[in-house]
């Protein structure tokens, strides 16, 4: 990888502050859980894959210093509920707190202290070796992105820029075509930031531009990320993704979404049952603590939109499989919780 987003050996988590790029690259520290919640909460880190990972791994960091004490069963149980108040849309967090917390109380019926947190570490850093995704069409093609989907997001691959990291590397990527994303502008600062890094043919345009792109420059699909895929296929994912999927609609360009299984939350029916984090307004009215908008005007600044499945033409490409939406729960019923 010539990224990395997150580094991390036993003992020791550091994180690419995603908040400097593209003008600076820095490494924080992450030693304690809350240090984890200040980063997800203010966007150091970000991607459904990457918080689940950063958050649990910042839990890693202080069991290992022997945080709980004879107790780390209602420690870790504090740590996740935390962790997962973060950022409450990405589905990631709360289900590997879910996830863990099982494999905690299990545990801790047939082992001490210490060796509890020796098999939860064990289980921690185990997440970052089930963190990648494939699946790459034939031919040559152009794609449309949104958000920032790749290494930065995630701990390894990415996924929507996964897949045309996948193609480049395959020679079958002619261009990548990323929208600056705002208000938060990772596009600009983050996918622009990775496609340069690693030498992606792509071209940053503004979100206004993206049905024009449609038209004008023969775009082969749309394929953007997620942070919570539900039973019936409605995805949540960057504000911005549902007029996306509209214009695709309308040009007949296939839409896709890509994401790990672990976004995927079969417990909610649709989307309408998803929780949307609301950003600060200050997001929407500066860049870089430049005010761009009037003063006092009010702002409402939701950092997710719900793209309704009957819009997600192409599928959605999971590590175990590509899925029409109306084919996923079945495909994954039973598959998630043996993972």
């Amino acid at each position: 990888m010539t990224l990395e987003a997150i580094r991390y050996r036993t003992g020791s988590l550091q994180i690419l502050n995603q908040l400097l790029l593209p003008h600076q690259t820095v490494y924080d520290d992450i030693r304690s859980v809350q240090d984890a919640y200040e980063a997800i909460k203010s966007m150091k880190v970000r991607g459904a894959p990457a918080i689940a990972i950063v958050g649990c791994l910042s839990l890693a960091v202080e069991l290992r210093a022997g945080a709980g004490g004879d107790d780390p069963v209602t420690f870790i149980r504090e740590s996740l509920c935390h962790l997962t108040s973060a950022r409450p849309t990405a589905v990631n967090m709360g289900r590997a707190a879910r996830e863990l917390m099982e494999f905690a109380e299990n545990e801790s019926m047939e082992k001490n202290s210490e060796q509890l947190r020796e098999s939860v570490i064990a289980w921690i850093e185990d997440m970052l070796e089930r963190d990648i995704l494939s699946g790459v069409p034939r031919d040559s093609v152009t794609i449309l992105t949104h958000c920032n989907t790749g290494s930065l997001a995630t701990a390894g691959y990415g996924t929507a820029l996964g897949v045309v990291r996948s193609l480049h590397t395959l020679g079958r990527l002619k261009r990548v075509y990323c929208t600056e994303t705002r208000p938060y502008n990772q596009g600009s600062r983050l996918t622009a930031y990775e496609a340069v890094a690693e030498g992606i043919p792509a071209t940053l345009i503004t979100d206004s531009m993206a049905a024009l792109t449609m038209r004008e420059m023969d775009i082969t699909a749309v394929v953007v990320g997620a942070d919570r895929v539900v039973a019936n296929g409605d995805t949540a994912n960057k504000v911005g993704t549902y007029q996306l999927a509209i214009a695709a609609k309308h040009h007949g360009i296939p839409f896709y979404v890509a994401a790990p299984s672990t976004s995927c939350d079969l417990s909610l029916e649709s989307g309408r049952d998803i929780i949307i984090e609301v950003r600060p307004p200050e997001e929407l009215t500066s860049i870089n603590g430049v005010p761009i908008a009037a003063p006092g005007i009010e702002v409402w600044n939701p950092a997710f939109d719900v793209t309704p499945h009957q819009l997600i033409t192409g599928g959605i490409i999971t590590e175990l499989g590509v899925f029409l939406p109306s084919e996923l729960q079945a495909a994954l019923t039973g598959r998630l919780t043996a993972l």
